[in-house]
């Protein structure tokens, strides 16, 4: 076990690299909706944009994790930051609508890859009485990047186009490099594990069927408004571009700084639950609010006040998850966080996105906030937590010469 001050430097590399990756990841969240409405794209394919996306990392979350027990971290997460780079080039590169779908796909894949290599190194890293505390600051190193990221792009308009935009925020990738060294002694299982064994041993977890319901109805409210606001911001608010870009770092400023204390108050916590169940809740409400308003500080406001109840509960879920799986499996239980949570926010925006064309986005937040709010009951129905240690999957012995 290495000494409380190796962990904490072997980890701060791995926290700038998700923030810088995250960074991108905001600024092209920001940009690439803009960039789309410019070139004509309705809302509809606007909201199918991100959901491509998501969609794309959903399905690559799973293989991500297993990658990582068998290979570590570090080249995976290299090779999907070189993947996200090329594919936000690309982007920059294209004047029509229809390839911006392929190119989002691909930055997907690499974003799923990016969470799962990072989650599963940070969770090797620390004891299990401070997961909530690293899941807290891993989150808020995201945070700081959807924070910068829109700030950086939102004010870069002021002097270049949203397609130069687009190109010049990938330099944010390069602050990854230092992290993907960190990750390097991060590698779970030299001779890998099989699929069925780990899905067995977490399907069993009495508590991975309410965690799993309470992360799909976060991501249901979480992926909609997050996939519409920049355009919400431009057509039902009023805002320009940059005034876009500021609501939406001054979200994830709020989003960061509720990261670190929410995982002290999930470290102490007794049950998890009721943070995700308050957290839905809240979030739902305010998404309900926020498609009656217009301007800038009504909006603002709503959005910092209900930020902190979501981020604390992304929080208590990615520890749940983290304590469903054991040291030989934890790639896999990350990779299936991924999934259920890149697949929530897929599935927002392409089951609302047709509401929100056709009666607009008030009525499209409404049924979206009942429908996770319905969740979160059930959620909260069949609650449970993990009683027992996290269980472990027997490996196969080495093979010979390795």
């Amino acid at each position: 076990m290495s000494s409380p001050g190796l962990r904490v430097r072997s980890t701060v590399p791995l926290y700038v690299a998700a923030g810088a990756s995250f960074a991108a990841l905001a600024a092209r969240g920001l940009t690439v909706p803009l960039y789309a409405h410019e070139l004509g794209a309705s809302r509809f394919e606007v909201g199918a944009l991100f959901s491509v996306s998501t969609l794309a990392a959903a399905l690559l979350s799973l293989p991500a994790g297993m990658l990582v027990d068998r290979l570590g971290a570090r080249t995976l997460l290299a090779g999907s930051l070189v993947l996200a780079a090329a594919s936000q080039i690309a982007i920059a590169a294209t004047p029509n609508i229809p390839p911006l779908f392929a190119w989002q796909v691909i930055g997907g894949l690499a974003a799923g890859a990016q969470q799962a290599a990072l989650f599963s190194a940070v969770t090797e890293s620390v004891r299990d009485g401070q997961l909530g505390r690293a899941m807290g600051w891993l989150t808020f190193s995201m945070q700081a990047g959807f924070f910068l990221g829109p700030s950086i792009a939102g004010v870069a308009l002021r002097w270049i186009d949203v397609r130069t935009d687009i190109a010049f925020t990938t330099v944010l990738l390069l602050l990854t490099i230092p992290g993907v060294m960190a990750a390097s002694g991060t590698r779970q299982s030299s001779a890998g594990v099989a699929l069925v064994g780990p899905l067995k041993a977490l399907l069993r977890q009495s508590a991975f069927l309410p965690v799993s319901i309470g992360l799909v109805a976060a991501t249901l409210g979480w992926g909609t408004v997050g996939a519409f606001l920049p355009v919400f911001g431009r057509e039902a608010l009023g805002l320009t571009n940059a005034e876009v870009g500021y609501l939406l770092a001054l979200q994830a400023v709020v989003n960061g700084l509720s990261r670190p204390a929410g995982g002290r108050l999930v470290d102490r916590a007794r049950h998890r639950w009721p943070i995700v169940f308050v957290g839905v809740l809240v979030w739902s409400a305010a998404s309900v609010l926020l498609g009656h308003l217009t301007g800038f500080l009504w909006p603002a406001v709503v959005l910092a006040v209900a930020t902190p109840f979501m981020a604390v509960a992304f929080v208590a879920m990615g520890v749940v998850f983290a304590d469903l799986s054991g040291a030989s499996t934890r790639g896999v239980a990350m990779g299936v966080y991924g999934t259920i949570l890149f697949l929530g926010l897929t599935a927002g925006p392409l089951a609302f996105g047709p509401i929100v064309q056709g009666s607009g986005y008030a009525a499209g937040f409404t049924v979206c906030a009942a429908i996770a709010a319905a969740l979160a009951l059930v959620m909260a129905a069949l609650h449970a937590e993990p009683l027992r240690p996290r269980e472990e999957v027997r490996l196969p012995p080495p093979a010979p010469g390795t």
